[in-house]
């Protein structure tokens, strides 16, 4: 992709015009002055900075109304370019070029970034009017983070040799002996623990829970060769980047030990062994009462203004009802209870499943000399994991800094980015050509249909592909053979019979078959009526042009849901913390 400084030369750059005009029509509290700004099929994403919240607006006439009455309420002011990131440079984004700019603002309430694109034109020339428009909150003046600024003094770091040292103070703060937490987090995997970060910095007195012994044996318990799909660049955490020494690819154990690592490191308080058993809210003291169950069956009681569940998108396994498989006399087990493939030595194993999850766990197996097949139920999304897997990732390899990277993930609305994925799959089908032939050669169904790509896959259905590491090379070699699960006839005690009057034997068989949303963890968790109230977690609302219920404030006060990729963890933490803190001081 190639940079240049737009319009060079005499006179105020476009994008310099445009946010001078757009400054102006604010302070004439100019309706029709906004809509001239924006192209007719334009688009606004807001991240808390007019509307409180995560929301795209679509359409001139729209976008110009809610500014028209957020930003003078807010006193929205100072709209300048941000020297701090790449100057106004063309761009392709969703196969449109583009002028890009970054710009800075501020409210009464807070410091903020934004950037605006304006289309260039079939003369050269960019266009006069925004076809998207993107703004955030970076800082709360109220409640500036405090990484970055002076350090913290007191008296965890001064020389009473008396008193308690910080790990003292430490253990004690954790305990909670005499206070509740403001912000319970559910889950200390990568959401979680970004999410605990951020909130921390802003001053939120937050406690973190997980069922697991350690923190990362969500990472630690996973199958023995799980090594994380896409780049170390890509998957820091808020404020501690990985070290420079690490591999490209990290392995699930080292991942493990450094979300340890960083909790320590952060000051995360947190309770291990500790599960969620059931919250009820109470609309009188705006509170949630919580009980929790501790190692050794143990209760504990607490009482707090926000629930962040944290923990996935699909945190209980999905076993389905497969008819007849009752039948069969060997072992049956979840992808989730698998660790590694030393207990099946000698044994035949079939994995039902064609994701991610299905291909590496038959991998594993057959790379140490398990007799494995694997069942495939639908056609499946296969990507090289190089390129391909990584194409959706090009923006974090052109030297820009990862907070500039972040805010340009985070401003694309909903139709550009679905526009971007379709050149990208499109891209990773010839890419991948000769490997998809040789897949569907041997029986293999792969889904030609779905023209998105994974991640956008990942977004709307959270699974149905695979990124290949080498497991469709055996598959295509007859190595791993795959039995299409249409052509079960029925299960037997020492296998399965086929339609073609043959038979399979197996020993075990695992089922790498996905996982529940969350709206089977709501009921569980907080009842049918919160369930029903809240609706859909995760997939896309076309109303509002974003992911359901995600990062943002849920139809029921005070519960809140972040899950998805690092990247996203380490981005929408920020939004989420924001939003939690202007809430707890607007109840002071």
């Amino acid at each position: 992709m190639s940079f240049h400084t737009a319009n060079p030369g005499t006179g105020l750059s476009p994008a310099k015009r445009w946010l001078t005009s757009l400054e102006a029509a604010l302070a004439a509290n100019s309706q029709a002055g906004l809509s001239a700004l924006f192209s007719p099929d334009a688009y606004w994403r807001d991240l808390i900075a007019f509307t409180g919240s995560v929301i795209t607006f679509s359409q001139a006439n729209a976008i110009a109304h809610c500014l028209h009455e957020k930003a003078h309420a807010l006193g929205a002011v100072h709209f300048e370019a941000d020297e701090k990131f790449t100057a106004p440079a063309q761009v392709m984004r969703g196969g449109k070029a583009f002028i890009e700019a970054f710009f800075r603002f501020e409210t009464q309430l807070a410091f903020c970034k934004g950037i605006v694109r304006l289309e260039v034109l079939g003369n050269g020339e960019a266009a006069s009017t925004a076809a998207n428009l993107f703004t955030c909150v970076d800082q709360l003046k109220a409640h500036p983070e405090t990484v970055d600024r002076l350090r913290p003094d007191g008296q965890a770091y001064s020389r009473d040799f008396t008193g308690p040292n910080w790990l003292d103070l430490r253990q004690l703060d954790a305990a909670y002996r005499e206070r509740d937490p403001e912000v319970l987090v559910v889950g200390m995997g990568q959401a979680g623990l970004a999410t605990a970060a951020r909130l921390r910095q802003l001053g939120v007195d937050t406690l973190v829970i997980d069922r697991q012994q350690r923190v990362g044996d969500n990472w630690r318990k996973r199958y023995h060769a799980l090594i994380l799909h896409n780049q170390v660049h890509v998957n820091h955490l808020p404020y501690m980047h990985f070290p420079p020494n690490w591999p490209r690819y990290i392995p699930k154990d080292k991942l493990a030990n450094w979300f340890e690592s960083y909790a320590d490191a952060m000051e995360i308080n947190h309770w291990l062994e500790t599960e969620l058993v059931k919250a009820d809210y109470d609309t009188q003291s705006a509170l949630w009462h919580v009980e929790l169950r501790q190692a050794g069956h143990a209760t504990r009681r607490i009482k707090t203004r926000h629930i962040v569940m944290a923990n996935s998108t699909s945190g209980i396994p999905h076993v389905p009802s497969i008819p007849g498989m009752q039948h069969f006399g060997g072992k049956v087990l979840h992808s989730s209870q698998y660790d590694n493939a030393a207990v099946f030595k000698g044994q035949r194993v079939a994995v039902f499943g064609s994701g991610t999850s299905g291909h590496d766990i038959a991998q594993d197996l057959y790379s140490h000399g398990v007799d494995v097949a694997m069942v495939q139920r639908s056609p499946t999304l296969v990507v090289n994991i190089e390129p391909s897997a990584q194409l959706p990732y090009e923006l974090y390899n052109e030297g820009r800094s990862l907070e500039e990277c972040d805010l340009i993930a985070a401003s694309m609305p909903l139709p550009l980015f679905e526009q971007a994925h379709k050149i990208l799959a499109r891209r990773s089908r010839e890419l991948d050509k000769d490997l998809l032939q040789k897949l569907e050669a041997v029986g293999f169904q792969v889904n030609h249909t779905y023209d998105k790509g994974w991640q956008f896959m990942y977004l709307e259905r959270g699974g149905g592909y695979y990124f290949n590491v080498g497991c469709s090379e055996l598959i295509a070699d007859k190595k791993i053979p795959v039995i299409s699960f249409k052509d079960i006839a029925s299960f037997q005690a020492d296998g399965m019979a086929l339609v073609n009057g043959s038979s399979q034997q197996f020993d075990a068989m695992v089922l790498a078959t996905g996982y529940k949303g969350q709206q089977q963890s709501m009921e569980n968790y907080f009842g049918a009526e919160v369930a029903q109230r809240v609706g859909a977690v995760w997939g896309f609302d076309m109303r509002r042009l974003e992911l359901n219920n995600m990062w943002c404030q849920t139809p029921q006060p005070g519960l809140w849901f972040i899950a998805g990729s690092f990247a996203q963890s380490r981005i929408y933490s920020k939004y989420l913390a924001l939003q939690i803190r202007q809430d707890l001081s607007a109840a002071v």
